[in-house]
């Protein structure tokens, strides 16, 4: 909680206060904490030239509830979390799209029909994946996912939104039950219950990392 300082004059006297003013996510995404995560990946990544802490901060704008609707130490830990999963889906910030690229759809869900001649696979700063993501998130936003994925990486401000849809849409509502609760709600069929530890424990390893940065305890229940 930052604090500010006011000056009341009551019977003519002069009185000075602390004032609690919750901060912003501006205020924790400092740039230096937003450049300590990209400038660890390496020069020629693609990465590199494409997230911005102002796209990000941008695409926050879309979603007033992202880390502010708690208390202070829970609005750093959604932050720290948010953080956290991104720089282990993209490298810190290297990879716009998934390496091991694949079509990605999902024939049974009809409400969101493949396009033959595009692929669903990871992109932006969740690595959004699946025909009914890109369908969702597109409608949300306001981009054609089903016929143009690629828009995900191609626009900064989109490809932020579409990592803050899908966490307001998967994760936000189970951060209260601590981080391997975020790890679960992402990739959990793939990683929880002993299928990745190592995976588990790097995401954990970042969220931790970056709870002390932001000055706050990480909680319990750091693995799924």
């Amino acid at each position: 909680m930052a604090f500010q300082v006011a000056v009341f004059t009551i019977l003519g006297l002069a009185f000075v206060a602390q004032i609690a003013v919750a901060q912003s996510v501006a205020d924790i995404v400092t740039v230096d904490f937003f450049n300590g995560i990209i400038n660890q990946a390496a020069a020629d990544c693609a990465g590199k030239s494409f997230y911005t802490r102002d796209a990000f901060l941008n695409a926050v704008g879309s979603y007033p509830n992202f880390g502010t609707s708690g208390s202070a130490d829970e609005n750093k830990r959604e932050i720290a979390a948010f953080f956290a999963h991104v720089t282990h889906e993209t490298g810190h910030f290297c990879y716009i799209e998934e390496i091991n690229k694949s079509t990605y759809c999902d024939t049974t869900r009809t409400d969101y029909p493949c396009n033959a001649n595009k692929q669903y696979y990871g992109r932006g700063p969740l690595q959004l994946t699946w025909n009914y993501n890109y369908g969702a998130a597109g409608n949300a936003i306001g981009f054609d996912g089903l016929n143009s994925p690629e828009t995900v990486a191609q626009d900064p401000v989109i490809a932020f939104k579409t990592g803050l849809w899908y966490w307001m849409t998967n994760v936000h509502s189970v951060i209260g039950q601590g981080f391997g609760a975020t790890t679960r709600a992402i990739n959990g069929a793939v990683e929880c219950d002993g299928k990745s530890p190592a995976t588990v424990q790097a995401r954990a390893d970042y969220y931790t990392n970056y709870c002390t940065q932001f000055n706050v305890a990480p909680g319990d229940n750091l693995l799924c």
